[in-house]
């Protein structure tokens, strides 16, 4: 090609498109200033593979060195394409060519109002057209900002349809920089999904993380500039150190899962929510409890979404509601047409009622004449909560080790209260309820080995296949730690489980060990035969893979719990029928048979609720946990009845309030004016390459000529496997490529996995 050369004082004929050569590699000009000394200034993209993707300026003065003779590495060339000499591309049928025209379609954005999902309907996932309808409507072109709220019932796929909205906006040239905000016990979760099903990497910072990348920045530099694509959980990134940065750093994208958490006002969690809710062009709210009952928080949530959508009065408007908000469950029309057998129906419950042993029976009898029902109408309890009672019933039903470490806490707590008070010694009330706790701790003692639910939870385990050798798995939920600790150990005796057969997860544990557990949960040569878990569990974490049979070794006192916990086996991709078995301890005490029958028409109303309405929420009102356990807690304490706090199915439909307002746009995906809206498009194949493993096939015969070769052969390869029928590959990464992923997504090779095999599909 003929050259013009740049020196100071001079112009060359570029313009936005021309390619030039400066410091002996080719960029391309993306914008040209005129400097008031008649320099230009030349704002320019890489694309030799030196610099290829990278951002540069150059000015005229600074790239010219007049020491130095004009010439190749003196100064800013231009290349002129009328003086291009073509090249005949002998490679077999034109491969080279339909190789370089295929990467920059590839590389081109798509039109911003392209109807056709690009895409999303290409990643390593099934194809379910309500997913692809959850992503047509965020990228509504009506919508310059998408903005969504992803209502969708427990088991449903929102982080799929996260992914597939995430990866639309990336292919339109919209997602270029993105931030992901979650719990942190899914952090790596969410990571794997995001990076597995949809190539998009992730780099997953916590608040060291964080100040690690801040050390490497000059002081004036935004930390979150470093990496351009983040997922971070809420608690780090809530913390008022983050704040400014955040202010000052603009998103593409930003994601809120479990976004129920941020619809109080007054919380960390809602000032973060709006700070980044301004800083984003595209906003994706999550959650399975989308609001907690009150009108004032729901509204909170949608403002973030679109503020005309509120208004002055707090009034929602119903038809944008219609257009931000989408939710379906299980039994949704949509739903129900095409999961199939990939969502098993689940098994009708089981709900157990377990005879107490004697020894338990004593220990029933203390608590009911002494702390919840007694003579005299007043427990022993000297605190100002006159609820404790029911937390050691509460503990009592769970095991006698939970009640156990409740009774130590409390002695502990009134020791402790004695020791700061005037005297150095309990006061009469305060000995009398020290007595009592004595007593019951004594009677507790005798039951441990005796605990007739436990036994009947051996009994079941055996029933359904779990042993030392069986490849049969079981997830036993507990709310209190010291039962799970207690299960584990017994469990693990009793079936001569070895060490690491039984695992163990709650919230005590170390975020790295929750997420190691979890994964390997999932695997299928996993050691693990019985996971005991407590609530931490219960939300965003996906145990159905490897497990379809969950049993409540306690029951929650929440509708909302509930349902969450069985959500992790009950949920797309279970092909197995999920069985649901409850274990409630049944005492011959009076006042403890009521409590029993009120825990289960509890879990039948629970069962009532998934069938017809797929949620539970609406059934108490409440939108807590901790309030619906509040309330259920008064009426154990017969200060209301069961009916007055626990809504019929029919009597949630016909309501006025909030509940009728989410089960009236439920499976609701027709537009805002109520016409059923069209089948969503989806794009074709192009026309260079039906599949994309044909693609990658041939871009790797053209650099390696035998990609099936073990790499350790002479001229090596990759040791490519192809997977017919299921559009799945295999190949060892080369080492380059190795320290490319591992740049791309740090961290999520750690855990272990095949990490030096990659699987491709689609895309």
């Amino acid at each position: 090609m003929s050259q013009g050369q740049l020196q100071p004082g001079s112009r060359l004929n570029v313009a936005p498109g021309s390619t030039v050569v400066v410091r002996d590699e080719e960029w391309l000009v993306t914008a040209v200033e005129q400097a008031d000394d008649g320099d230009q200034l030349l704002t320019v993209q890489g694309l030799t593979p030196l610099v290829r993707g990278t951002t540069a300026t150059f000015y005229g003065s600074l790239e010219f060195d007049p020491s130095r003779p004009a010439g190749p590495g003196n100064g800013i060339r231009s290349l002129d394409p009328r003086d291009a000499v073509p090249v005949a591309d002998d490679s077999p049928h034109y491969r080279r060519s339909r190789l370089w025209l295929e990467a920059t379609l590839r590389k081109t954005p798509v039109p911003i109002g392209e109807p056709a999902l690009a895409v999303s309907h290409r990643g390593l996932a099934d194809a379910l057209d309500y997913q692809f309808r959850a992503v047509a409507r965020a990228l509504d072109p009506a919508n310059l900002q998408p903005r969504i709220l992803l209502a969708d019932a427990v088991g449903l796929g929102k982080t799929i349809e996260i992914g597939m909205i995430l990866s639309e906006l990336i292919r339109r040239g919209r997602g270029e920089r993105i931030l992901i905000v979650c719990p942190r016990h899914v952090l790596e979760q969410t990571q794997n999904e995001m990076w597995s099903r949809f190539d998009i990497p992730f780099v997953r910072l916590d608040s060291v993380g964080v100040q690690r990348v801040r050390q490497k920045l000059p002081a004036n530099r935004n930390p979150f500039t470093f990496f351009k694509r983040v997922i971070i959980s809420m608690d780090t990134l809530k913390q008022d150190r983050f704040v400014h940065d955040l202010r000052r750093h603009h998103w593409n994208a930003v994601v809120i899962d479990e976004s129920h958490n941020v619809t109080n006002a007054s919380t960390q969690n809602n000032a973060l929510a709006r700070n980044l809710a301004a800083t984003t062009d595209a906003l994706i709210l999550a959650s399975a409890t989308p609001h907690n009952g009150r009108r004032e928080s729901f509204a909170e949530l949608v403002r973030l979404l679109e503020p005309t959508a509120v208004g002055p009065d707090g009034g929602i408007d119903e038809r944008a509601l219609r257009r931000l908000v989408i939710r379906r469950h299980r039994n949704s029309p949509e739903v129900a047409g095409v999961v199939g057998s990939d969502w098993a129906e689940r098994l009708p419950p089981r709900n157990e009622l377990v005879p107490a042993s004697p020894a338990e029976d004593a220990v029933a009898d203390e608590l009911d004449g002494v702390w919840l029902h007694p003579a005299g109408g007043s427990s022993p309890y000297s605190g100002s909560t006159r609820l404790f009672p029911w937390t050691l019933a509460k503990a009592f039903l769970s095991s006698p080790a939970a009640l156990d470490a409740s009774i130590t806490e409390r002695r502990r707590r009134l020791d402790a209260a004695a020791r700061a008070g005037a005297t150095g010694t309990m006061s009469p009330a305060q000995r009398a309820e020290a007595d009592a706790l004595d007593r019951l701790a004594g009677l507790n003692e005798a039951a441990k080995d005796s605990s007739a639910k436990y036994d009947r939870l051996v009994d079941y385990l055996r029933r359904i296949g779990v042993g030392r050798r069986s490849d049969m798995r079981a997830v036993v939920f507990a709310e209190w730690v010291a039962t799970l600790t207690w299960l584990q150990r017994r469990l693990t005796a009793d079936f001569g489980f070895k060490p690491g057969q039984v695992g163990l997860l709650h919230g005590g544990l170390p975020d790295v060990d929750q997420q190691e557990i979890v994964e390997s949960f999932k695997q299928t040569n996993s050691p693990i035969r019985v996971l005991v878990t407590g609530d931490v569990a219960s939300e965003g974490v996906n145990l159905h893979q490897q497990c379809h049979e969950l049993i409540h070794f306690d029951i929650p006192w929440s509708l909302i719990r509930i349902e969450q916990r069985n959500g992790r086996i009950d949920r797309y991709g279970q092909r197995a029928r999920p069985q649901i078995t409850t274990l409630l301890l049944a005492p011959g005490a009076e006042g403890f048979r009521g409590d029993i029958t009120v825990l289960s028409r509890l879990l039948e109303r629970e069962e009532e609720a998934h069938r017809a309405l797929g949620d539970v929420a609406g059934l108490m009102g409440e939108y807590s946990e901790a309030r619906e356990e509040a309330e259920l807690t008064r009426v154990l304490a017969r200060q209301k009845s069961f009916d007055e706090a626990v809504r019929t199915v029919d009597e949630v439909a016909s309501g006025d309030g909030l509940a009728a307002l989410m089960a009236a746009i439920s499976g609701n995906t027709a537009p805002a004016d109520g016409r059923d809206g069209p089948a969503v498009e989806l794009a074709e194949a192009g026309p260079l390459y039906a599949e994309p493993v044909t693609f990658l096939r041939e871009a790797l015969e053209e650099y390696y000529t035998t990609p099936a070769a073990p790499p350790s052969t002479r001229g090596g390869g990759v040791g490519w496997r192809e997977h017919p029928g299921e559009g799945i590959v295999e190949f060892v990464p080369p080492a380059d490529l190795r320290q490319r992923l591992e740049a791309l997504a740090p961290g999520l090779s750690e855990r272990p996995r095949r990490a030096h095999e990659l699987q491709a599909r689609h895309r």
